[in-house]
């Protein structure tokens, strides 16, 4: 079993660049197969309306529920005051299993944190290199998860990546995603440092290969057990609470591990599922 913990979904609603256009999962889907990524995480695109794009992104897990998970996106200010009924929604109705949350769009609230407190999932949130709020997110919400994704950084800022090393090891509740970070050296630090138990695999698909972001991963030459730990077992663990259906069944009916060439041959099901209407 394989997680890609990070990847977006479904269209946005603005033209700004990929990141609120389109998220689209076809070319995604066929490139994770062939990597043998087995199941995916997945978010909405940048969105003026974040409920609306949830609920793409539901009808997209519900092709595949054995292979397929969500998280709900929200806005932390201009979804004030809503941000519990759309988790709400999200995790009861589509059974999603966290909240993720874009210092772009606003810096993160308690109405977020006391969302994943009352329904018991993780968030992750994307910092932007302003790691210096994980100090108060691990003080004030010692019993919330919180995944920073790329080190804390998508924009490779290694001040900023060095930083958040001394969150990731102090606090128990502070974890990160391999996703997107360039600086192979602060990535084996993070491992060192905090332990394999700390991160998780993530690509921030479709708009970087999961191939390749994986490739990271094996290149860490990490032992067997902290391998699985990474891609996979940690993000089970960090979700073992949610109340969401679906987890109970992970794993239980995916089989045994396929060749590319056997999913060639055979067809594999999750590829021809990229034909799923967002691609």
């Amino acid at each position: 079993m394989i997680i890609d913990s990070h990847c977006h979904a479904g269209r946005g609603d603005g033209l700004t660049g990929p990141w609120d256009t389109h998220a689209p999962v076809r070319d995604y889907l066929r490139r994770a197969a062939r990597a043998g990524i087995t199941h995916v995480v997945f978010f909405a695109a940048f969105h003026l309306d974040y409920r609306a794009a949830n609920r793409e992104v539901a009808r997209i897990v519900a092709t595949r529920p054995d292979r397929f998970f969500g998280f709900a996106f929200v806005h932390a200010a201009r979804d004030r005051g809503h941000i519990r009924s759309m988790v709400a929604e999200a995790v009861e109705r589509h059974h999603f299993l966290g909240i993720k949350v874009h210092r772009y769009d606003a810096r993160i609230t308690r109405e977020v944190c006391d969302a994943a407190r009352a329904f018991r999932i993780p968030v992750l949130y994307d910092v932007m290199g302003e790691v210096a709020v994980c100090e108060l997110l691990a003080q004030e919400y010692p019993d919330v998860t919180f995944i920073i994704p790329h080190l804390g950084s998508f924009a490779d800022d290694w001040k900023a990546q060095l930083a958040f090393l001394d969150h990731l090891e102090r606090h128990p509740n502070i974890y990160t995603d391999t996703s997107a970070v360039r600086r192979f050296d602060l990535l084996e630090e993070a491992v060192r440092r905090a332990g394999a138990r700390k991160i998780l695999f993530g690509s921030d698909g479709p708009w970087l290969h999961p191939g390749v972001e994986l490739a990271k991963v094996r290149a860490l030459e990490l032992s067997e057990s902290d391998t699985r730990a990474v891609l996979g077992g940690n993000f089970l663990r960090l979700v073992r609470s949610a109340p969401a259906q679906q987890f109970s069944d992970v794993g239980r009916d995916s089989g045994p591990a396929t060749t590319n060439s056997d999913r060639r041959a055979a067809g594999d099901p999750w590829m021809a599922q990229a034909a799923y209407r967002a691609g």
